[in-house]
């Protein structure tokens, strides 16, 4: 299991696709930080918007925030295991070690442990940009544990979403195909259950309500969740189970399936 782990980190990182995507997270994550930061303590229509910066809450929504590149980390997991359909790897991958939920579990671990340095590089991004930004404005942010927490939290949800993505490529194995209907879903189809009375109570049942649950940034400010979130704990649990779910069932076709 440890050399199919490594093949699989040099799969990985002998190809661009992971700096491109750990790129564009930390451009998000910047990006995320600094506009946080610019209308913090803004009114909007003459109601209180976002906390000013020094406020407890602004310093908790501000470490949160690189959660918001978890798409990109999605997609790395996804690339991860649709490639070897992509560019018909699959066959001899699948020759070289029979037991398919060998090289599938191997993906799964490999690129959990991968995800994590990238998710601290991330999180530093997102960090230092509120950092020098709210420092800048007069009141930059302080490292204390709860602080600290949500940013863990946040490296989490990174982590588990690499996992999820190599599990959907596993069950989709077409990658363009996996990736649209991965973005479809978490821009469109929760969207919409978030925003629909009569079925936004499902909201916290999905990856996304888990997502917010743990973080903490229900509406956009930490320690304000709406009445159908979870706890952060149970947010945690939840995004986590829908990680080994779609690992065990992506396993689970990719050993039954024909290598086409």
């Amino acid at each position: 299991m440890t050399r199919l782990v490594r093949a699989e980190w040099t799969k990985l990182f002998t190809t661009r696709v992971w700096i491109g995507l750990l790129a564009g997270a930390c451009v998000m994550a910047a990006g995320f930080a600094a506009l946080l930061t610019a209308f913090a303590g803004e009114t909007q229509n003459g109601q209180p918007g976002l906390p000013p910066v020094g406020d407890p809450v602004f310093e908790q929504l501000a470490f949160a925030v690189a959660a918001d590149t978890a798409v990109l980390f999605l997609i790395l997991g996804i690339i991860g295991m649709t490639q070897e359909y992509r560019h018909r790897t699959a066959t001899p991958t699948f020759l070289t070690t029979p037991r398919r939920w060998r090289v599938v579990v191997a993906k799964l671990v490999a690129y959990a442990l991968a995800a994590v340095p990238l998710a601290l590089v991330v999180m530093a991004v997102a960090v230092l940009t509120v950092t020098v930004y709210a420092g800048a404005r007069g009141a930059a942010p302080s490292f204390t544990g709860d602080n600290l927490e949500v940013l863990g939290r946040s490296g989490l949800v990174l982590v588990i979403y690499a996992v999820i993505g190599v599990g959907i490529g596993a069950l989709l194995r077409n990658q363009v195909g996996a990736i649209v209907g991965a973005l479809v879903y978490l821009f469109v189809v929760e969207s919409i259950v978030a925003s629909i009375g009569a079925i936004s109570g499902a909201f916290k049942w999905m990856p996304g309500g888990a997502v917010e649950a743990l973080t903490a940034t229900a509406g956009g400010t930490p320690g304000f969740r709406g009445p159908d979130l979870l706890s952060a704990w149970q947010g945690g649990l939840l995004l986590l189970g829908y990680g080994l779910f779609a690992a065990f069932l992506g396993t689970v076709l990719a050993v039954r399936r024909d290598v086409v």
